[in-house]
């Protein structure tokens, strides 16, 4: 389990290139919920995702540990890739990141601004990954997973920012990916001796986790369709899995409409931009609102990464198709 001073070690990485996000009260969306509750924005940091923070973590060590490594790979749908690609930026190391095909237009357009090499293979995440470690063991680059103790120290950061401005949080929901986001939640919490729930969050079309979570062992699908593309895995990672039943208070779904209405409602009540996956917590919450009175609540708006197309289909009232 990682400790206060673990994330303060992480934190003084992240805060050398990152800022603390805020974490803010909105009162429309109160009147909305019909309970205080706080956003988390993760969506304000430089990729636009919370994945940022685990990416500097990862890599400074690696730099200190490795010095010998001359680049690296890793697999994505968009935010953990650009992670990487902004924390190699300026050090040296080559940077090749696999994704599936059909992925996010703008996030292989940002990805590549970054300085990685982008390559495209398989139908999904976990297809991309495996073409990913067969580059790493070609090059003999490091090959970046999604889970990792320092991808959890790095991105639990945002955890502990949220729970020290706000102690007495009831519940908070969180979207799962792979898993570090709620990961770090959890242990932040635990860090801090706090008795906050911890809500995950999985599309009704991606849910090996919620599946996991019910079997008490980590349970793979067949297929993870959902334009919330930053909670499509069909593969949960194991470590991750142990720390979430441990900590975990449930892990709940969502739709792909629930989660495009509420998409809109924090343009509405924010005027922030949120990507399917950083829009889910919000969208769990609104379910359980007529069991939310008297209690505090947060959500985590972990990315505002969504291409044109589909976001101009959410604000126009629809529900974007994943191809």
């Amino acid at each position: 389990m990682l400790t206060i001073a673990d994330f303060e070690a992480a934190a003084e990485v992240v805060y050398r290139r990152l800022a603390p996000t805020p974490q803010m009260a909105w009162p429309l969306l109160e009147a909305a919920v019909g309970a205080p509750v706080w956003v988390k924005h993760e969506n304000h940091l430089m990729t636009g995702a919370f994945k940022a923070r685990g990416g500097l973590v990862y890599v400074d060590r690696l730099l200190r540990e490795r010095p010998q490594v001359s680049g690296v790979v890793s697999a994505t749908r968009g935010n953990h890739g650009q992670s990487i690609a902004h924390a190699v930026r300026g050090t040296g190391l080559g940077c090749a990141i696999v994704v599936p095909h059909g992925n996010s237009v703008e996030k292989n357009a940002a990805m590549r601004a970054f300085g990685a090499e982008l390559v495209e293979h398989g139908r999904d995440f976990d297809e991309a990954r495996e073409r990913a470690v067969a580059i790493a063991a070609e090059r003999g680059w490091e090959m970046v997973p999604s889970f990792h103790r320092d991808l959890v120290a790095g991105v639990g950061t945002y955890a502990v920012e949220l729970l020290r401005a706000v102690p007495d949080l009831d519940r908070v929901y969180v979207p799962i990916g792979l898993g570090s986001g709620i990961c770090g939640l959890i242990a932040a919490r635990d860090a801090l001796g706090l008795k906050t729930e911890i809500v995950g969050v999985v599309s009704e079309n991606a849910v090996c986790y919620r599946l996991s979570f019910e079997a008490g062992r980590p349970v793979s699908t067949n297929t993870a369709v959902t334009f919330a593309d930053g909670m499509a895995v069909r593969v949960p990672s194991p470590e991750a899995f142990a720390i979430i039943k441990a900590g975990a208070a449930g892990i709940v779904t969502v739709s792909d409409a629930a989660v495009a209405e509420a998409m809109r409602l924090l343009y509405a009540t924010t005027h922030n931009i949120a990507e399917g996956a950083g829009a889910a917590a919000l969208a769990a919450l609104m379910a359980d609102r007529d069991r939310l009175e008297g209690r505090r609540t947060a959500v985590i708006l972990s990315g505002g990464n969504v291409d044109r197309p589909w976001y101009r289909t959410v604000l126009d009232g629809g529900t974007p198709l994943p191809g």
